[in-house]
């Protein structure tokens, strides 16, 4: 991955132009934004420079103009939450490297491990021993991801907290009440998808009616500026900043990250390995912990057309391998095909198109690039496989 430092004036306007626009808000944003001065912009764009969306950045640039954080201080945290379900696949390093750049832009970043959201979602059928097994296990992929940076409560540095913990808290139920007051159970339904439901799934549950509340009194009560998810956590998101417009409370900026499709088709969200994968079909997904052999035979089934533009494939060089290396090594048997580099996507593309690039050749250049860059993690579990192995027994049972 390149580093901040090496963000120039071009690329910084590159990045934030598109978020100057002509609304009130765009508006109060780009006055905002322009009163930065470089490094303040520098690091403005890397926080957001491999976002899909960004929604609400008016409240990031404030504080970066030294305006207060939604703790009423100069530091600003992010958060990202995880419901403990299962074990790690490929759609992680996204959201690790999302946060290696909040860390590297001085932001204190914490990773919620969502316990008793899990088990409203019926995540191992409602058992909290496994639950907060694999929650602990959580914590090591990222510390290992992340390459183990210091954890507290400063500018730049990691932390964790559970939903158990922040739970102890009296107030935290009366802002759940406060987030759930005026929303109708239609509006609530609309947010299913952030557990992975339909909207008419859980008619039967009253609780799951209350995690859309619950995720946003997360952000509130731990006094987020920057709410981290996939584009499929959008809803929520949205969800929360009408609560905070009705109670008059401080809107975090929202930063949604890609999401890989499935191996098997383009377009259709890559699923983590849990305790139903794990008895259905685990090809569709790249664990982390697949070793070189299988992540090549699970690329070599994938998704790939090289007439159209569409695949999977083509999703973990966009947005795993070019951004962590910046080039993708082929190096096919010399009897079959020469080596090459490339580094950006139309060349792969266009080489694809033209024959001379095998598709073969292709996949399994991104399968070894994926598990190249997953050597710390492998180290760091080989050193310490005792969360991992309980994991391995948690989901085959």
């Amino acid at each position: 991955m390149s580093k901040m430092a090496g963000l120039d004036e071009s690329a910084i306007d590159d990045i934030l132009r598109p978020l100057l626009g002509d609304n009130e808000v765009e508006s109060a944003a780009a006055s905002s934004i322009q009163s930065l001065d470089l490094n303040d912009r520098r690091r403005l764009a890397w926080i957001l420079g491999a976002a899909d969306e960004t929604v609400g950045v008016d409240h990031l640039s404030a504080v970066l103009a030294g305006g207060e954080s939604a703790a009423g201080d100069e530091v600003i945290r992010a958060y990202v939450g995880f419901e403990p379900s299962g074990k790690a696949h490929i759609g992680w390093k996204i959201i690790a490297n999302t946060l290696r750049r909040m860390l590297d832009a001085e932001v204190n970043v914490l990773i919620f491990l969502a316990d008793w959201h899990a088990w409203v979602n019926d995540k191992f059928g409602g058992d909290m021993d496994k639950i907060q097994t694999t929650a602990e296990y959580m914590k090591e992929v990222f510390r290992a991801l992340l390459e183990h940076p210091t954890e507290g409560e400063e500018a730049g540095q990691l932390r964790f907290i559970s939903a158990s913990k922040l739970m102890d808290s009296g107030d935290y139920w009366a802002r759940v009440l406060r987030c759930s007051k005026n929303m109708s159970l239609a509006r609530a339904r609309r947010t299913f998808g952030i557990m992975g439901r339909a909207e008419d799934s859980s008619d039967g549950d009253l609780s799951r009616f209350f995690y859309p509340a619950m995720q946003a009194a997360d952000i509130f009560e731990l006094n987020i500026d920057i709410a981290i998810g996939g584009m499929d956590q959008r809803k929520a998101h949205m969800y929360m900043r009408e609560v905070a417009d009705h109670w008059g409370w401080k809107k975090a900026t929202c930063v949604h990250t890609p999401i890989i499709s499935g191996l098997k088709s383009s377009g259709a969200r890559m699923e983590s390995f849990d305790h139903k994968m794990s008895k259905s079909d685990p090809s569709g997904a790249i664990l982390l912990h697949d070793g070189g052999k299988k992540m090549r035979k699970k690329l070599q089934a994938a998704y790939l057309d090289p007439e159209d533009p569409s695949s999977p494939v083509h999703e973990l060089v966009e947005h795993i391998i070019l951004p962590e290396s910046g080039v993708l090594k082929v190096r096919p048997d010399p009897k079959y095909g020469e080596a090459s580099n490339h580094t950006d996507l139309n060349s792969i593309q266009t080489a694809l198109a033209n024959g001379s690039l095998h598709p073969l050749d292709y996949k399994f250049a991104v399968a070894d690039a994926i598990f190249n860059s997953l050597a710390a993690l492998n180290f760091h579990f080989e050193q310490n496989p005792e969360l991992l192995a309980a994991v391995d027994r948690i989901t085959a049972a």
